[in-house]
């Protein structure tokens, strides 16, 4: 590859989770440390790094495209730098460089601080690839925040210990690591500085998160989440993605306890069946997730749930899949993520017998779905007539129309007089299946 010029302005385009997102705003503002600016939108950027996701089928050919598009009738001094990061750099980093000539860098999700470094190489004609797993120098070596609104994520966790048999994180994040407590408090401090009033935080596993306190004393999440919410200007709380076997009591507690964490719970339970629970090592049972939400609701009785839920995952009948509908039927969520199972490389479930037909996985799926969106709908129908506090997020497509989260993490939107990042109480007036509109009280 021959030297290039030192790019001017960049382009994060992040795929999947929100760690991916919030991975993608670190590197951006690594690039910003650099002296190099964000493309304005709708212009060309001199680098474009494409964050990707390996969790879906064919997440790997997706990137392939992405590159295609962006060097498309273009020779190599008018293409854009392109760097490759994420699970797919991580977990296909040596082909990516066979396949795509055109890709100056590839770097995993453990390794992106070292980018400014691999960037210089690059404008060398020096092709560089790192996947190594450093997860806490990562954090080490990353800038000072400076993200800019009312919401912000905030990763206190990452990698995965439970190996379930169809994911690749363990993989591609690596084991699980908690980032110390003195470190999340002081980014949090720069959030909340930087105007942030509502804080994510993040993991693979983010309940497995501990660490010691400014006493010395070993606590877990909630412990985190009692100290976050001591903190000034912090008005909200919410923590995602958690797991069944990693929910403490503490946590529990702490949701009928912290007004600041909001009642909205992500646990995800794959499937409704143990027979297939167990071939996913998820190390749960439906009986026991069911146990464990009704804890949840003894603490807070407003709590909206959510899940994730896997579909035709190798060898499940028709019966297994009806114990998967008669969970949702008995929890009815207020928001769910479904998926069709797809085999990826390196996986158990991948060379796992009986893989379900596509045909019937589909059928599933939209069974599975038009439950979930009932039960949606129902959780925002019953939300009409109240009135709570909405945190204002951006505006609206209509002049005077502004959008917000609600406590159960619904979109709501109403119009009047308000700036981002106020918190503004609102009667909750209609409801539809993906948002609410409210109706702003007067002298907000």
């Amino acid at each position: 590859m021959k030297p290039q010029k030192p790019p001017k302005t960049f382009r994060v385009k992040s795929f999947g989770c929100q760690m991916n997102v919030y991975d993608g705003e670190r590197m951006a503002e690594l690039l910003a440390e650099k002296g190099i600016t964000p493309a304005p939108e709708g212009e060309d950027a001199d680098l474009v790094v494409l964050n990707t996701c390996h969790i879906r089928e064919k997440a790997a050919e997706k990137i392939y495209s992405d590159i295609g598009r962006l060097t498309k009738g273009k020779t190599q001094e008018k293409a854009p730098m392109i760097a490759v990061a994420g699970c797919v750099a991580q977990a296909e980093g040596e082909e990516i460089m066979t396949r795509a000539p055109a890709v100056s860098m590839v770097v995993g999700p453990q390794a992106y601080h070292r980018l400014p470094d691999m960037l210089d190489k690059a404008v060398k004609g020096e092709r560089a690839t790192d996947t190594d797993m450093p997860a806490i120098a990562k954090f080490d070596s990353l800038p000072q925040r400076r993200k800019r609104s009312p919401t912000a994520f905030l990763t206190v966790q990452e990698g995965c210990d439970k190996f379930c048999t169809y994911c690749v994180v363990p993989y591609t994040r690596g084991a699980e690591i908690s980032r110390p407590f003195s470190d999340l408090i002081a980014e949090a401090r720069k959030l909340i500085e930087a105007g942030a009033r509502e804080i994510t935080l993040l993991g693979q596993n983010v309940n497995a998160w501990s660490g010691e306190d400014v006493k010395g004393q070993r606590v877990g999440l909630a412990g985190l989440i009692r100290a976050l919410a001591r903190l000034d200007g912090l008005e909200r709380i919410r923590y995602t993605t958690s797991h069944p076997n990693d929910m403490e009591d503490d946590l529990i507690a702490a949701h009928g306890e912290i007004d600041k964490l909001m009642p909205y719970l992500h646990l995800p339970v794959q499937s409704g069946n143990d027979r297939v629970l167990k071939a996913m090592n998820r190390s749960h049972t439906a009986e026991s997730y069911l146990r464990l939400l009704e804890r949840f609701r003894e603490a807070r009785p407003d709590i909206a749930l959510s899940g994730d839920f896997i579909v035709g995952f190798p060898g499940e009948t028709e019966a297994e899949f009806e114990d998967t509908l008669s969970i949702v039927d008995e929890v009815r969520y207020a928001q769910a993520f479904s998926f069709k199972y797809s085999p990826r490389p390196g996986t158990p479930a991948a060379t796992m017998e009986d893989q379900i037909a596509k045909e019937v996985m589909d059928d599933r799926l939209q069974r599975l779905q038009a439950r979930l969106n009932r039960d949606q709908l129902a959780f925002n129908a019953a939300s009409v007539g109240k009135r709570c506090t909405v945190l204002v997020e951006r505006k609206g497509k209509h002049p005077g129309q502004w959008l917000g989260k609600s406590p159960w993490l619904q979109s709501v939107w109403f119009e009047g007089e308000c700036q981002i990042g106020d918190m503004v109480e609102v009667d909750l007036i209609e409801a539809g299946p993906n948002s609410l509109q409210g109706a702003l009280l007067a002298g907000n």
